[in-house]
């Protein structure tokens, strides 16, 4: 794995190249991931290294800006063999994208000033406050899950904009939120990622090394409804739609593997009931968990190709095409979190042990507590595919306006 990968000219097939190759080091330093609670430095290094950190930056900043079904089959590909280097890998599609299409071109300029080789992590889920001052916002604030932050040059933070000593609303009532960018030596983590799964990310809480610390306006792009600055129609999903993108291309890789690491169990384990595969109800189980995973899978896959269409069109996705990948998306958490739960009953003990079996059972129980999973969120799916919105509704991060 001599050289790096260079955004200009890539093809997805160079990248399918590349993520095939890391694969070997992802998987021998996945328990040292999960020691030290965050990836290796060799294995970001050749993350870094192999382009697969900047699949979904604009290219108009060094990116490969690849659609998204491509990007998804990446992360699958990854995900399949550690959970976590798969959360991480996502984490960096989803900020570059987000930074490097919605920061004004001061701020993409100061973020990505020698291409898209940079880092960012982060939680844009508002859990500090922003005091509008000029020329920007003080911020403060505590933020959690900061996926891949030990390794990150930009921290991205979520913020309640405030008036005075009140939060401020938007025109929709809700409360106006800003995403703020700061650099990495401004911050620092609580070290406090002791959790059942995804262990490798070091999703750590985080604060600032200040009370107050200031970030210029282009530094900041608001959480909802921000237009794209640089890159291709696909980014006017905006967050909702690469969160989305990167949520469910991590399931995927999960699920897959969950189910074919139970089937080598079954193959080769008996105990005093025999041999686990020769068990009709077994057969008959494991042939329902298949067929769920699968169909899950074509769900999404579909889904992810009509919304590409729509960008191939060069138009703007509709609100019943957001619904249905978001719709997917928790979809297949439901149903692989089932079957990993019948995979790890089934396997009579296996997965008490560390193993690739047992991983996958604590990483999927681990991602689906993620608040973009969240029931009110499937029940605005259903209000929109039941066709009971309004003539001028639109999607935000949290719901269905209008």
């Amino acid at each position: 794995m001599e050289g790096s990968v260079s955004s200009k000219g890539a093809s997805f097939e160079d990248m399918r190249r590349a993520a095939r190759e890391i694969l070997p080091l992802v998987e021998a330093e996945a328990d040292e991931g999960e020691r030290l609670y965050h990836l290796t430095d060799r294995l970001v290094a050749e993350f870094r290294r192999t382009g697969l950190y900047r699949l979904l930056t604009p290219k108009e900043l060094g990116g490969l800006e690849l659609p998204f079904v491509e990007a998804m089959q990446l992360v699958e590909q990854v995900t399949y063999v550690d959970g976590s280097a798969g959360w991480c890998m996502m984490v960096e599609g989803v900020m570059g994208a987000s930074l490097g299409s919605s920061l004004p071109d001061r701020g993409a300029k100061t973020v990505f000033p020698n291409g898209a080789d940079v880092t960012m992590a982060g939680n844009g889920v508002p859990r500090g406050f922003a005091r509008p001052v000029d020329g920007g916002y003080q911020i403060r604030g505590h933020w959690a899950y900061g996926s891949g932050i030990y390794h990150a040059e930009w921290i991205h933070s979520g913020c309640f904009v405030m008036d005075g000593e009140n939060m401020k609303f938007n025109a929709d009532g809700a409360p106006e939120i800003v995403l703020c960018h700061h650099p990495r030596n401004s911050i620092e983590l609580k070290g406090n990622w002791d959790v059942l799964g995804l262990r490798g990310t070091g999703s750590y809480d985080y604060t600032l090394t200040e009370p107050e610390i200031f970030v210029p306006s282009h530094m900041t792009y608001m959480f909802d409804g921000t237009e794209p600055q640089r890159g291709g129609k696909q980014y006017s999903a905006g967050l909702i739609g690469l969160t989305s993108w990167g949520h469910t291309s991590w399931a995927l890789g999960v699920g897959r593997r969950a189910l074919d690491e139970l089937a080598k169990l079954a193959r080769g384990r008996a105990d005093v009931f025999g041999k686990l595969c020769d068990s009709a109800s077994f057969r008959q189980s494991f042939a329902d968990a298949e067929a769920k995973y699968r169909s899950a899978r074509a769900f999404v896959y579909a889904a992810w190709d009509a919304l590409s269409e729509r960008f191939a069109r060069g138009e703007r996705p509709n609100l019943e095409e957001i619904a249905q990948i978001r719709l997917a998306m928790r979809h297949l958490h439901n149903v692989i979190s089932d079957i990993s739960t019948f995979a790890h009953k089934a396997a009579r003990g296996a997965s008490l042990r560390p193993s690739p079996l047992q991983r996958c059972y604590r990483d999927i129980h681990a991602g689906t507590q993620h608040l973009l999973l969240a029931d009110e969120i499937m029940q605005e799916c259903g209000k929109v595919l039941l066709g009971a919105t309004g003539p001028n509704a639109r999607w935000t991060m949290f719901g269905v306006k209008g």
